[in-house]
């Protein structure tokens, strides 16, 4: 199994079921959505393989493919996964399908219909590269291609607003995307220099930044890890680069905006984990303070919005820009504690944040409204889908015993090592999560039932099927991810020796220990204290 070329298998198989899906006669135009559906499911079936394939001791990249693509510029198609590419490759291949089950009534049959699900399986094949591409400009490719999917499922199928979410959301990411283009090109350069040969292997060029082979003058490492990282903040996003997703995830259709925010977003915070930490250790140490800072902010100032919005997909999509404020912190926190958390969020995040955008969805198909004053009373005449909304929004505020409270823990825990003060604010945010989730709760599902709410049906067996996964995976753990965290801790606490950090030593598992040393924190020496100052 490890001598086939598994990670190019896995992104070809939704690429050529779009081509399917799409090549479809008129006629056999309802089979595009099953078409669709067969193939998201035998590429979670080939996630699932690989997994059991994954050696989760191993810090590194696994599943190695490499080919020459433009050697005159060192240009490689390079694939490998590691934990953290792992997760986020298996969140990917089990949203896809339950998105599509999630949309099998909002999209007409013929052939708008077979493009939609044809743009999933494009999104999908996109996410899958961007995770384990190896090489920066394929990277780079595969980063920018994925705007353009979801570009049309927002333009082609939304509100009445569409056009321009679509555009505001293709002009924001295309301007982050020029940046860090700009930066890669700059890094293969210095790359050439130091190195005598130009490249874009990440492998490569990690470590030479780690031993000192490829040493960049601090004032250019600023500027290059502010290339990749305002394309990362952006695409994530973080306060206060977010003002695109609000439009973007409420006026286009929910399923789409669950993918959007569940699984395409995830790219900025991956990519500021994989490439800014390790590629710029001294500069990400300098920029640790300030990104901390807009971090929080972001935590107080998007659960603040959420509590006061009259729309709910803007709701739940002023929700997870706070959630990314916690992933972003956990990330610059730069502790093994702090970045599994911030890795396991990821992960947590997309399951609760799909839960919720699909719930909101079958309720405003329903009643035809995004309104919150337009709800009330909804648990008496459809209590299977209260419950769920319930549950998955007691998830999103961290509630023990769902998932994302083992992962907002680990952030939390992880950041209060190095900054304290952060920490303590950032814990306003679960507060004020407490309050627009109840506060949401209260105002659409209980009391008496509001004029137009009577006739509500509750969930079918088919939305039944879309939501079960989510809730599965929610509760199992939120009491057990002691596999998961084995899958990431490996990855994360390599990635924090190419930024030469000796952090606490964290196991999937154990109590989380806390090493007063140094001036910047737990295990810096004094080299890496003098850098931050």
């Amino acid at each position: 199994m490890r001598n086939l070329p598994m990670l190019t298998i896995l992104g070809a198989l939704p690429l050529a079921g779009a081509v399917a899906t799409v090549a479809l006669p008129p006629r056999f135009a309802k089979w595009a959505k099953r078409l669709a559906l067969a193939i998201s499911l035998l590429v979670l079936v080939g996630v699932r393989v690989l997994s059991t394939q994954f050696d989760p001791g191993i810090g590194g990249f696994q599943f190695r493919e490499r080919y020459a693509w433009i050697p005159q510029f060192g240009i490689s198609y390079a694939l490998g996964v590691d934990g953290i590419a792992l997760v986020l490759i298996a969140l990917t291949a089990m949203l896809t399908p339950v998105v599509m089950l999630a949309s099998w009534r909002n999209v007409e049959d013929g052939r708008r219909g077979q493009v939609f699900f044809a743009l999933l399986l494009v999104i999908e094949a996109m996410m899958i590269g961007v995770f384990a591409a190896k090489d920066l400009f394929l990277f780079y490719v595969f980063f920018e291609v994925m705007l353009i999917p979801m570009y049309f499922l927002i333009g082609s199928y939304g509100g009445a607003q569409r056009s321009y979410a679509a555009v505001k959301f293709l002009l924001y990411n295309l301007a982050g995307g020029l940046l860090m283009l700009a930066a890669v090109i700059g890094l293969y350069v210095i790359s050439a220099q130091r190195l005598g040969e130009g490249t874009f292997d990440v492998e490569v060029l990690t470590q030479a930044v780690a031993d000192g082979r490829l040493a960049i003058d601090s004032g250019v490492a600023k500027a290059l890890f502010a290339g990749f990282f305002l394309a990362f903040a952006i695409k994530a996003p973080l306060w206060p680069f977010h003002t695109w997703l609000p439009d973007a995830a409420s006026e286009t259709t929910p399923p789409s905006a669950a993918l959007l925010v569940g699984v395409l977003d995830k790219a900025g915070t991956f990519g500021m984990l994989r490439y800014c930490l390790p590629l710029f250790p001294v500069a990400a140490k300098y920029f640790a303070p300030l990104i901390i800072t807009l971090c929080v902010i972001g935590i107080i100032y998007g659960a603040l919005l959420a509590i006061g919005q009259t729309d709910l997909l803007r709701l739940i999509a002023y929700t997870s820009i706070s959630h990314f404020g916690f992933i972003g912190l956990g990330i610059f926190a730069m502790t093994s504690q702090g970045q599994a958390g911030a890795t396991l969020y990821m992960v947590t995040h997309g399951l609760s944040t799909t839960a919720l955008f699909l719930i909101a969805g079958f309720l405003i198909s329903r009643r035809g409204s995004r309104r919150i004053a337009d709800y009330g009373g909804v648990a008496k005449v459809a209590p299977l889908l209260a419950g769920i909304f319930l549950l998955a929004g007691l998830s999103s505020l961290a509630l023990p015993g769902l998932a994302p409270f083992i992962s907002e823990f680990l952030v939390l825990a992880g950041t209060f090592i190095r900054y304290p003060v952060a920490a303590i604010l950032a814990t306003l945010g679960i507060i004020l999560a407490a309050v627009y989730i109840l506060l949401t709760y209260q105002r659409t599902m209980t009391g008496p039932v509001k004029p137009g709410n009577e006739r509500l049906q509750d969930l079918a067996p088919r939305e039944i099927w879309a939501v079960a996964p989510l809730v599965a995976m929610l509760i199992v753990l939120g009491f057990y991810p002691k596999p998961m965290l084995e899958l990431i801790t490996p990855a994360v606490n390599t990635t924090l020796g190419y930024v030469h950090q000796q952090a606490a030593p964290f196991v999937a598992g154990t109590d989380v220990t806390v090493d007063p040393a140094g001036v910047g924190g737990p295990g810096f020496s004094e080299l890496e204290a003098s850098d931050l100052r």
